[in-house]
């Protein structure tokens, strides 16, 4: 026989443990306010969802779906031109470059053609070809330097200048009383300049006083 101890633990458990599914009744049984947050708040946006649109709020939506694709077509095209722009700017780029001298080689070419007609005239037995030569070459000279000079080339004066280190060359001093000390006496080659920059220096001779 069991102890009276016994009998009132067991009906302690069959009163404690309750049936099965009635956790899950008692569950389904309890209050919306009792339920969690996140469940109302997923109907409600599902509720939302739900709710079908409006003919003008579709014909808004492919107002705007229309208007995107323009953009991105409009955009697509920009891209496109900037690429070409880039391309043909360095193209053009690439051909000033390589005939950037075409304009003054085209004056040149006519002092070329008077050098043909001036040696063709030393090769002329006849007549005073030495003449010939000399007024040939002149005229070769004088467009040689009108075509340089066009292009922006000065000639560096310096006979009877000051000597400036800026501008000449001295090659060597000379010791004179006719000119001043410092002073360019002779210049043995023609200096250069690009407009203000220096191309080419003049090669003088400095004068020098002279030893007493």
């Amino acid at each position: 026989m069991m102890s009276t101890k016994e009998n009132l633990s067991k009906e302690t458990k069959r009163t404690e443990a309750p049936p099965p599914g009635e956790a899950e009744q008692a569950a389904e049984a309890a209050s919306p306010a009792e339920r969690p947050e996140t469940e109302q708040a997923t109907k409600e946006t599902t509720a939302r969802a739900e709710v079908p649109l409006t003919p003008q709020q579709i014909e808004e939506l492919k107002g705007k779906a229309a208007k995107a694709d323009e953009h991105w077509d409009r955009l697509l095209r920009a891209t496109a031109d900037l690429e070409n722009f880039k391309k043909r700017a360095a193209r053009e780029r690439q051909e000033a470059t390589r005939f950037a001298n075409v304009s003054l080689l085209e004056k040149l070419i006519p002092a070329l053609d008077n050098f043909d007609m001036a040696l063709a005239a030393a090769n002329n037995t006849e007549g005073n070809s030495l003449e010939s030569l000399k007024t040939g070459i002149t005229m070769v000279y004088n467009q040689l330097k009108a075509a340089l000079a066009e292009a922006g080339l000065e000639e560096i004066d310096a006979s009877g200048r000051p000597f400036d280190p800026n501008l000449h060359e001295a090659v060597s001093q000379q010791e004179t009383a006719d000119v001043p000390e410092g002073q360019v006496l002779r210049q043995l080659r023609k200096g250069y300049k690009l407009r203000d920059r220096l191309i080419r220096p003049a090669s003088v001779v400095v004068a020098k006083k002279p030893a007493v």
